[in-house]
């Protein structure tokens, strides 16, 4: 009876972290192939189709014929001042895969211009549909693939912030919880300093210091930079305290007997030893990163427009009118943020209690 209820509970402790594996490996497919998933180029602009409503998909014609092909009616501006649509229902396009548009760099290197789905554009330019998953914005350029860009912006510099911020303060705190009393006093005094900052105020005043505007690789380079300088404190004061918690045990004290370094002995044997709760704190630290990220696009110090990042994006929710006409669509992006931030959380959750089962069966 005890063995059932603790694989049923192991099953429902594994049930969570396995969906948050699949919502991050998910993620960055789209990270790895937004150009490929997006129909459109994410600076396409379409003026006569300001703040348009998503396509409705359709699979029932006006004469009520089914198709199994999915398709939609081109949409018109009817009234510039109130943004109204309506179909235009004469002429049915359905939607196909592997359609050819927009060139982009696949991964970074192979140049081409196949997107995963998409309308064929008509011969007549002015009966051209345009595919809007999630509507377009003030520009008349695409939600959905400017979203996906979005992610992929996100999801590379924060994972690079965090690991980079993690390296830095793991080494600071090993050394810290290892070397003599005026180096640890030292070392935290900074930790410390660094901790009782405003984080978000720091990286705001950080980024200050530079240009406004800045190319995406540039701006991404600063990012983690900022990212990595103002972050490590509290990592390296988990690890400090790791090291000192085990410095004294059994093994350690058998490795300075037998005449080992005081390098190999911590990089070795300690550290192997507190890695578990050092990447559940790392986890930890990723959704903070990501907002922070957020924030300062948000505020209009991030990536600047042109180029869609997950801030700048959310700020559309400030028009009132467009949040209470499509809400959803406006925020989207607060969406994928809270997705993948859950999913983080989850497989944060699942490292945290496999590392503890393995301490309780050791």
């Amino acid at each position: 009876m005890t063995d059932d209820i603790f694989r049923k509970k192991k099953k429902r402790q594994t049930l969570g972290f396995r969906v948050g594996i699949a919502v991050v490996v998910l993620l960055y497919v789209v990270v790895a192939f937004a150009g490929f998933l997006a129909p459109y180029a994410y600076q396409q602009q379409v003026r006569g189709e300001p703040s348009a409503p998503a396509s409705a998909i359709r699979f029932r014609d006006e004469t009520g014929n089914f198709s199994l092909r999915p398709f939609i009616y081109p949409i018109r501006l009817e009234d510039p001042l109130t943004l109204k649509y309506n179909e235009d229902r004469s002429r049915p396009y359905p939607i196909e895969f592997f359609v050819r548009g927009s060139r982009y760099d696949l991964l970074g290197i192979f140049s081409t211009d196949l997107h995963l789905f998409g309308v064929v554009s008509s011969a007549d330019a002015g009966l051209d549909p345009q595919l809007r998953l999630l509507g377009s914005d003030e520009l008349g350029r695409d939600r959905f693939s400017r979203l996906l860009y979005a992610i992929r912006f996100s999801l590379i510099v924060t994972p690079l912030g965090t690991l980079l911020a993690s390296i830095i303060g793991i080494l600071i705190g090993v050394v810290s919880g290892y070397a003599p009393r005026r180096i640890d006093s030292v070392l935290m005094g900074a930790a410390d300093t660094m901790l009782s900052l405003p984080t978000l105020i720091l990286i705001l005043a950080a980024r200050a210091a530079f240009p406004l505007e800045l190319p995406p690789l540039k701006a991404a380079f600063l990012l983690v930079t900022i990212f990595a300088a103002t972050g490590w404190a509290e990592i390296a004061r988990l690890a400090r305290g790791l090291v000192t918690s085990i410095r004294e045990r059994e093994f350690v004290l058998a490795a300075k007997a037998s005449g080992l370094t005081q390098p190999r002995i911590l990089f070795r044997h300690i550290l192997p030893n507190i890695t578990g709760p050092l990447i559940t704190q790392m986890t930890l630290m990723f959704p903070a990163f990501l907002l922070y990220e957020v924030a300062l696009s948000f505020l209009g110090v991030g990536l600047q427009e042109p180029e869609p990042s997950l801030g700048n994006m959310l700020s559309a929710a400030a028009d009132l009118t467009l949040l209470r006409a499509n809400p959803v669509l406006v925020l989207a992006p607060a969406i994928v943020i809270f997705i993948c931030i859950l999913a983080v959380r989850l497989v944060s959750n699942g490292l945290n209690r496999s590392f503890s089962d393995d301490k309780v069966t050791r």
